[in-house]
């Protein structure tokens, strides 16, 4: 049996999650797909479609779908499902997680890659997070699960933008953008989303492409006061002519408003790295902050190493692999991106300078 795909939804309470499963469970779109929902949600989506009160925890939708709603543990119900899809009970061909609002995506997404009976049925493919463009300030402002559920994202949809004026879904999607720059962001009217855009997203492979956007956060009004001699990387837009890249301090007036504690960095460098130094480095950094890491990943030129050098993790769970070999007349970066709640970012840039060969 090939691995099953697993897509992970959340976004706080009013983002669209609900109008988004309800499409899932109930249009005839041709896929089978087994939604299991978080009890714990306050807006439950099964007092809508689901026979409320029943014994049985999975119901099988008309369109072919499966709903099940999580009694017990996550692993248990993922396994429960594996058992009967191949006893042939059920039939479905990839898995989205509801997570509830207030919940962190980070612990759900570890069950895939902790767990070896999951990680031997399961692939997990994306964190897709949904936020609400009329609430999505305050929520970011009052609650770090809000934050961290940007972090996580592979993928973020901003609903609702018709109930706000232009100005203001920009200034939050430049606000997102902070904080996660490797999630591409889309607009969509409340949550109806084309199903081909929720899926099969390859978040979670390693592959050689570090999708961070290249012109992100370029804004005019720098006013950069460094006095060191780095590269003030993606967000800035000069090329400083040197090795490195910063993330986080350009001087954007109005971004400034808000402090946000999940912020991104990227680091950069065309000297190669000392892949002993580096597994050590990272390795003790993952130790100590791994709680406040909530995604990295990154592209690495490695001494001796005629491939790239993938890597990405999520809290204190990191892997990496081969890549494909460098093109002839490709030039040789590293490339790595942070996600995390107040990492320290200044440690982890003297310590990957440290790293170099």
């Amino acid at each position: 049996m090939s691995l099953i795909p697993v897509t992970i939804l959340t976004g706080f309470l009013g983002s669209g999650k609900t109008t988004l499963l309800k499409r899932l469970l109930t249009e005839a779109h041709g896929q089978k797909i087994a939604v299991i929902e978080n009890e714990f949600g306050e807006e439950n989506i099964d007092n809508e479609i689901l026979v409320a009160d029943t014994e049985e925890h999975i119901v099988q939708m008309s369109n072919g779908c499966v709903c099940c709603t999580i009694r017990e543990d996550l692993r248990e119900t993922l396994a429960d499902l594996v058992k009967q899809k191949k006893a042939g009970t059920l039939n479905f061909e990839r898995v989205v997680i509801e997570t509830t609002g207030v919940a962190d995506p980070g612990p759900v997404a570890q069950t895939f890659f902790m767990d070896d009976e999951i990680a031997e049925s399961y692939l997990l493919d994306a964190i897709v997070t949904l936020v609400d463009a009329k609430h999505g300030n305050q929520q970011l402002d009052a609650r770090q699960e809000a934050r961290r559920q940007v972090g996580f994202a592979d993928l973020i949809f901003m609903s609702k933008t018709d109930l706000v004026s232009g100005d203001e879904a920009d200034a939050l999607a430049h606000r997102i953008k902070h904080m996660n720059p490797r999630a591409p962001q889309k607009r969509v009217h409340f949550g109806e989303v084309p199903l081909k855009e929720v899926f099969d997203l390859k978040g979670f492979n390693l592959n050689a492409k570090l999708d961070i956007d290249p012109e992100f956060l370029k804004d005019d009004n720098h006013g950069h006061k460094h006095g060191h001699g780095h590269q003030h990387g993606p967000d800035c837009g000069h090329d400083h002519g040197h090795d490195h890249a910063h993330g986080e301090h350009c001087d954007h007036p109005h971004h400034h408003a808000h402090d946000d504690d999940v912020k991104s960095f990227v680091y950069k460098s065309a000297k190669p790295f000392d892949a002993t130094k580096l597994e050590d480095f990272l390795g003790s950094m993952v130790q100590i902050y791994g709680p406040r890491m909530l995604r990295y990943k990154g592209v690495l030129h490695v001494k001796g190493m005629d491939r790239k050098v993938v890597f990405q993790g999520v809290h204190q769970l990191m892997g990496s692999d081969m890549g494909p070999k460098w093109a002839a007349g490709e030039t040789k970066v590293s490339k790595l991106v942070f996600i995390g709640i107040e990492l320290p970012q200044d440690l982890f840039q003297a310590g990957l300078d440290q790293c170099l060969a």
